[in-house]
């Protein structure tokens, strides 16, 4: 039992440590970054209202679980790791349901199993 104690600590580190590292791209080919006002202090965020305005027509109708990749996807965009092909390959899998495209997907919130038993939400803020 205490071996598995290490385990979930080293995986729980170890997804930390890379999450730390992540920066969002320097591309925004879809014209996706907005601005919103909270108060007093601005955030960005990656809007998939603007980005369906700006070129990727009929994402409303993907299921929740593709807009969440879609956004990361969106804000990763750097043309090394995340590219627009790929970006486009989730708009285009309206159409038959199925992609052959691999994608950089880069959790911000990770489901871990503890050694209760008992899935654990770890929030990991970039």
């Amino acid at each position: 039992m205490v071996q598995l104690c290490y385990v979930s600590a080293f995986i729980r580190l170890h997804s930390y440590i890379l999450l730390l590292n992540m920066k969002p791209g320097d591309k925004n080919s879809f014209n996706s970054l907005t601005k919103i006002l909270v108060n007093g202090k601005s955030y960005n965020f990656y809007s998939l209202k603007e980005a369906e305005k700006n070129g990727l027509a009929g994402i409303s109708k993907l299921p929740k679980s593709l807009k969440v990749l879609l956004e990361n996807l969106l804000r990763f965009e750097d043309d090394i790791t995340v590219n627009k092909n790929q970006i486009e390959a989730i708009k285009d899998w309206l159409k038959s349901k199925s992609s052959n495209t691999e994608i950089a997907y880069r959790p911000a919130r990770v489901l871990l199993q503890d050694y209760t038993g008992i899935p654990a939400v770890a929030d990991v803020y970039i």
